[in-house]
């Protein structure tokens, strides 16, 4: 059975977000973007911003920024929770990610929540690699990561879009927690071997220390923050603990997973790793 119900989708302007709002139009649900080009706007910085945007909404889509993984994004998350509830939301859909035990917080935030909850626990997004930083350094001909053969199953953002637009419109997914991979095991040096092969360009992937990463990053002109964000995110969570795959998307959507190889070629099709 399917419900029509009126959604608020936080930052709406991200690579899933994005993606959920244009499935939730496709599915002729209404929407709403949750970002500070929003309308109404949407900041979590600035808590004043949130009860305008929840006004007449339904369900929410979570994803804080600029990760569960930073401290106090917990406290944040339960505090926009409540109010949430109490502007009338009945269902939450957060995006989580494997392997951070701050994230899993803001799990049991929205798990208590006391309303219909779905948690998407992701892996590593393959569209880290088209719709991120490390898309201008592979267009170079080279990526320098501070990761070394840990294997990682880089999951599709469009399954996870699908799997949000399915739990924000549709009854079955209330109290599951999807824990969602793509359906092969690939180190960083695999994924641009595969982009490589997509592309028919001869990319490289070197690996770096954490120290001489921060510098590179500094350098690039990163604050301070996103720098020791990004390097307790491959120092850290991409130590090997999420080298297993799940059974997420067969089990939200009854279809197996995108492999990494079909989404180098599609953005290899359009354009995205092309010499500047």
């Amino acid at each position: 059975m399917t419900t029509t119900t009126s959604t608020l989708v936080l930052t709406g302007t991200g690579k899933i977000g994005g993606r959920v709002l244009r499935g939730l139009g496709a599915a002729g649900a209404p929407a709403r973007s949750g970002s500070r080009s929003g309308h109404p706007p949407f900041d979590w910085d600035d808590e004043d911003t949130w009860t305008p945007a929840l006004e007449g909404i339904n369900s929410v889509y979570i994803a804080y920024y600029p990760d569960l993984a930073v401290p106090g994004a917990a406290e944040v998350v339960e505090n926009f929770t409540e109010t949430a509830v109490a502007a009338g939301a009945q269902r939450l859909v957060l995006l989580s990610g494997r392997g951070e035990p701050e994230a899993e917080r803001s799990e049991q935030v929205v798990q208590k929540s006391g309303v219909e909850w779905t948690i998407l626990r992701s892996s590593w997004f393959s569209q880290n690699f088209s719709e991120s930083f490390m898309a201008d350094s592979l267009r170079t001909g080279t990526l320098t990561l501070p990761v070394g053969d840990v294997l990682e199953p880089f999951v599709d953002a469009d399954d996870l879009a699908d799997i949000a637009v399915a739990a924000l419109t549709e009854d079955g997914h209330a109290g599951e927690l999807y824990e969602v991979t793509g359906p092969r095991l690939m180190s960083f040096a695999d994924a641009v071997a595969a982009i490589s092969e997509a592309t028919g360009r001869d990319f490289r992937y070197f690996t770096t220390t954490s120290a001489d990463y921060a510098s590179l990053l500094a350098a690039a002109g990163l604050a301070p923050d996103a720098i020791g964000l990004l390097t307790y995110l491959f120092e850290d969570v991409l130590d090997g603990r999420n080298a297993y795959l799940t059974d997420g998307v067969e089990r939200a959507l009854g279809r197996a997973p995108k492999d990494f190889t079909d989404y180098a070629r599609a953005a290899a099709a359009a354009g995205v790793w092309k010499e500047g």
